[in-house]
């Protein structure tokens, strides 16, 4: 009877074994087929300084805290630590997606390199040259001379799903190939200042030298390219960002034909509209762009837009959240005839707009100082700020302000909302204008915990003061 029992149990285990490990993914025979293809991307930058007595740079150049330091801390010459002809090297990654020798990365791995290094798994090396970048999406396309490649395969990062496997190959930390595997955590997702890139989130482990990087599904095609990673630390931490395969195939072919990428713009400035807002305006649920102000003379003008409308469709697609809004005008053509949905007073109505063109961001030079931040830290408000583009003042007719891009869970304040502008910090009697995120972060640094201040706020046509009674415990930084 025991020599019963215990076969059965036996049984019993080896059958649920079974089913654990066919619920379990196998991914080598995808990092056999695609790793090939996935290249690692070293970059050297020049920089050139004539200081005296300059003191050495606190890391070793193969340190990986190198990396992470000078994304922080990017040097320049004249600044202390800078020594005369100083060489900046970082590492990325990209993948092949010609034969010929074309190959997708970010455009932060390329940005400002005097020269681009490209390493295959077959340990040969390439110098590379940019064919074009852009820094709005972060995607850049590169060549290097050479044929018969192996290539990647090229998915549909629609048919994705959230809690779907995928695989990342990459090279953190300058390891070649190393491959990292999570779910899909989320899909459209959007950052601060990117407006133009409805961004994967995963739970792949994304670290430093894994930028440019491809993202595989399980049939082993590229879904995505890794960009960021959202860190407390500077490394991984469960959340990462990929750049749908989409949209970066779309840009690419851009800078293949013309070397630039064209994008369209009406000329508007929108916020997100919440459920109070929706109230107000009489909607029957929040949706669409809320329209704050209108560029004199631009398309949306022209077209009869005006502040207080809520832009529900665009050329006949949805504007479910404001953060929709600048993808699609981005991706219609300059100079096209479209229909716009607006809600005004009420009742919905049809406009005709003719789409403007976005000017075209400065290309990549040898001197630009762009980089990208790894985390937006909020203030002791609780608020991510950023300062106002020229454009942007110039739409609004403002010479300073800070644009309010998110709400922490820590804010003091639900009053104020994404989108308000802040113009003005009056406490004590004296009123500071507000200039820069570094100058605000000081200006509240000044106040204990229990202070009340005021701030001055621009929320689309109207100025109104918010005050706040009491402030966070943490310092500004």
């Amino acid at each position: 009877m025991n020599k019963i029992v215990m076969a059965f149990f036996i049984a019993v285990f080896s059958i649920t074994t079974q089913a654990q490990n066919k619920a379990l993914p196998d991914f080598t025979e995808l990092v056999e087929k695609q790793g090939p293809a996935v290249v690692n991307i070293s970059t050297t930058q020049t920089l050139r300084g004539m200081e005296r007595g300059a003191q050495p740079f606190p890391f070793d150049e193969d340190d990986p805290m190198a990396d992470l330091f000078r994304r922080f801390f990017p040097r320049q010459p004249g600044m202390p630590g800078v020594p005369r002809d100083f060489e900046s090297r970082s590492l990325g990654s990209g993948f092949i997606i010609s034969a010929d020798g074309f190959i997708l990365t970010n455009a932060h791995v390329v940005d400002s390199a005097d020269e681009i290094l490209v390493r295959l798994t077959d340990k040969r090396e390439f110098k590379a040259k940019v064919i074009g970048a852009d820094k709005r999406t972060d995607v850049a396309l590169i060549k290097i001379v050479a044929s018969n490649l192996p290539t990647v395969r090229m998915g549909d990062p629609g048919m994705l799903k959230v809690g779907e496997w995928v695989v990342a190959i990459g090279s953190p930390f300058g390891f070649d190939n190393s491959v990292t595997a999570g779910i899909v955590s989320a899909k459209g997702r959007s950052l601060p200042q990117e407006n133009f890139v409805p961004f994967l989130q995963t739970d792949v482990a994304i670290n430093p030298g894994n930028s440019g990087g491809p993202l595989f599904n399980m049939k082993g095609e590229v879904v995505g390219i890794n960009s960021q990673i959202y860190s407390r630390s500077g490394g991984f931490m469960g959340i990462s960002f990929a750049i749908p395969i989409d949209v970066a195939m779309d840009i690419q072919n851009q800078l293949k034909t013309s070397g630039k990428v064209r994008r369209g713009r009406i000329g508007v400035v929108i916020q997100e509209v919440t459920r109070d807002l929706a109230e107000s305006f009489g909607m029957n649920k929040p949706q669409g762009a809320a329209v704050n102000a209108v560029e004199r003379g631009g398309p949306a003008e022209k077209a009869g837009v005006e502040p207080g409308d809520v832009i529900l469709k665009f050329d006949g697609k949805p504007v479910g959240n404001s953060s929709d809004l600048p993808r699609i005008v981005g991706t219609t053509k300059p100079g096209m005839k479209v229909s716009i949905q607006v809600w005004r007073s009420g009742s919905t109505r049809e406009l005709t707009i003719v789409v403007g063109e976005t000017p075209e961001d400065k290309s990549l030079t040898r001197n630009g100082k762009s980089r990208r931040p790894i985390e937006q830290p909020a203030n002791r408000l609780g608020l991510v700020v950023s300062e106002l583009s020229n454009e942007q003042k110039r739409v609004l007719r403002l010479n300073s302000g800070l644009l309010v891009e998110d709400i922490r869970g820590n804010a003091v304040h639900a009053d104020l909302q994404p989108g308000d502008i802040i113009l003005a910090l009056i406490a004590r009697g004296e009123s500071s204008e507000v200039r820069s995120v570094d100058q605000f972060n000081k200006l509240l640094a000044q106040f204990d915990k229990a202070a009340s201040i005021t701030l001055l706020v621009k929320r689309g046509d109207l100025q109104t003061f918010v005050t706040i009674k009491g402030l966070s415990e943490k310092k500004a930084e």
